[in-house]
């Protein structure tokens, strides 16, 4: 993906290339005309005339051969003992005579440079699981929490401020509790998660029984993030 102040996008370098190729522009006035360098303009239009516009896309930075990279089989018994004892970096590089640098190169590159990364009983990766299509598997959970009334708690601003201020508001709301006594209530967050894109939408009720469905209330995360 271009940077955030690329001179040329992936349409913009066809647009350059095709005006050197097709129209028969000269290279350095299609490089004026889009603000880039000769050499810029040229190399774009070399890859149009040699791939088409599939060339126009970034390619990566790894070089095509790397003699000095550690071998496969190496890689496999790192891969092994990291799974298999758990050793780090230091261990596993005086086990088979490396260094520890690149071991952790090779464990950062296999995602294994954390044990958090791995099972604790099989030592295999962990997998995230995810569903096909949004909708296909939805996560609901609720969470109870008590209210702070209004002015803060007595946690915070001492016995004698906490209950004037959770008389007033149970004087504004109206709730009482079975003997009579000032209640502020509590609030249950439920909560809907979809399996496959991972949107959340919470919403704040006065009981954990909630009116609107899981299906619905997914419909509404969908539409809230777009």
């Amino acid at each position: 993906m271009s940077h955030a102040n690329a001179a040329l996008t992936p349409r913009a370098r066809l647009r350059l290339a095709r005006l050197v190729i097709d129209d028969g522009w000269p290279i350095a006035r299609a490089a004026e005309l889009f603000q880039v360098a000769w050499p810029t303009a040229k190399r774009w239009a070399d890859r149009y005339r040699d791939h088409g516009p599939a060339g126009m896309g970034d390619r990566s930075s790894r070089p095509h051969h790397q003699p000095n990279r550690t071998p496969a089989r190496v890689v496999r018994r790192i891969v092994s003992l990291r799974r298999r004892k758990r050793l780090g970096p230091v261990g596993i590089g005086d086990q088979l005579g490396l260094a520890s640098s690149t071991v952790h190169a090779v464990l950062r590159r296999c995602r294994l440079n954390r044990l958090s990364h791995l099972d604790r009983i099989t030592g295999e990766p962990i997998r995230r699981y995810e569903h096909a299509y949004p909708g296909a598997m939805l996560h609901v959970d609720v969470k109870k929490l008590g209210n702070i009334p209004d002015g803060g708690g007595w946690r915070y601003l001492g016995k004698a401020r906490g209950h004037q201020n959770r008389t007033a508001t149970a004087a504004r709301t109206g709730q009482r509790n079975t003997r009579n006594a000032p209640n502020i209530g509590t609030a249950y967050v439920h909560t809907v998660i979809d399996d496959h894109s991972r949107v959340a939408y919470a919403e704040i009720h006065d009981n954990c029984r909630c009116s609107k469905s899981p299906a619905r209330m997914s419909v509404l995360a969908c539409k809230r993030h777009g």
